[in-house]
């Protein structure tokens, strides 16, 4: 009994360090303890004594677990995005342990792993170990089954893949970013006046049906229509980032990570002249979404 209870204190050292990896790779809280306690039975049934290096071992197998994971749940039919916005907006974090879902959302980036759902398994994998924690290729390539060579192209793909590109100036996008930032915090904090000082005048503002209660206008017009109807949106706003969407900054919605609605936002000046609310599953689909860098 002494043996394991010491074993189990050995494995609860590790154990913070392997679910941030795992919700990484997952981007779901109760996938991610699923493969933590995974690992935990798998140490229990092997001679500990032996493995030289707990962490590096406990984080191999964790990623085994993950990959495995991600290649099931690519098989399956694919989930469904951007439906009964309106139910989900007031819900979107039941289940589980809703407040350190959304710590870990907020850790690693709502954006981010958004755009890490678009990853095939082992790019996820791979980019995951290596530009989030460091891994050297080498490690990660028994892991992904692939030599070290093929294993450093699935990370570079990835983080193509994460980073997106546009053509605008750098100066620009970090000009359009502020705006929008802006937006997003009146937004979050319900405040009129600030809704309407990053608007313009003649504001216009279009939207899916399925990201509106039933029977409300797709367009609305007018920076006093538009600021009052985003007390609507606000309640979806603490679940919102800036983002690249379609190579411009835009806005993402994404409770635990999952894609809910995109805006599209055009910035004249500092203020804000037009957004469109994306919510269709086949048109979230066709967007091209990637993460703004600092």
């Amino acid at each position: 009994m002494r043996k394991n209870d010491g074993l189990a204190e050995r494995f609860e050292a590790h154990r913070d360090h392997l679910l941030r990896v795992a919700y990484r790779m997952l981007g779901s809280l109760g996938e991610a303890e699923d493969a933590v306690q995974e690992a935990w039975l798998r140490l229990s049934r092997v001679d500990a004594d032996g493995v030289e290096n707990l962490g590096g071992w406990l984080r191999t197998v964790v990623s085994r677990v993950c990959l495995d994971m991600l290649r099931s749940r690519r098989a399956r039919p694919e989930e469904p995005v951007g439906q009964q916005v309106p139910d989900l907006v007031g819900d979107a974090d039941n289940g589980g342990d809703p407040e350190r879902e959304a710590l870990l959302a907020d850790s690693v980036g709502r954006a981010l792993l958004v755009v890490l759902d678009t990853l095939v398994p082992a790019e996820r994998v791979a980019f995951v170990l290596h530009d989030m924690f460091a891994v050297p290729f080498d490690q990660i390539a028994p892991i992904v089954g692939r030599s070290s060579v093929t294993t450093k192209k699935l990370a570079s793909r990835a983080r193509h893949r994460v980073r997106g590109g546009s053509a605008i100036p750098t100066a620009e996008l970090a000009r359009r970013r502020h705006v929008v930032d802006a937006f997003l915090a009146a937004s979050r904090g319900g405040d009129l006046d600030a809704i309407l000082a990053v608007l313009v005048p003649d504001v216009v503002r279009r939207a899916d049906p399925a990201a509106l209660p039933p029977g409300a206008a797709t367009e609305v017009r007018g920076a006093r229509a538009v600021a009052e109807g985003i007390a609507v949106f606000g309640r979806r706003a603490r679940f919102a980032e800036t983002a690249l969407v379609n190579g411009t900054v835009g806005v993402v919605v994404a409770p635990r990570g999952r894609l809910l609605l995109a805006l599209g936002v055009t910035v004249e000046g500092d203020r804000i002249a037009g957004y469109d609310v994306i919510a269709d599953p086949a048109r979230l689909r066709r967007l091209d979404i990637a993460i703004l860098g600092d």
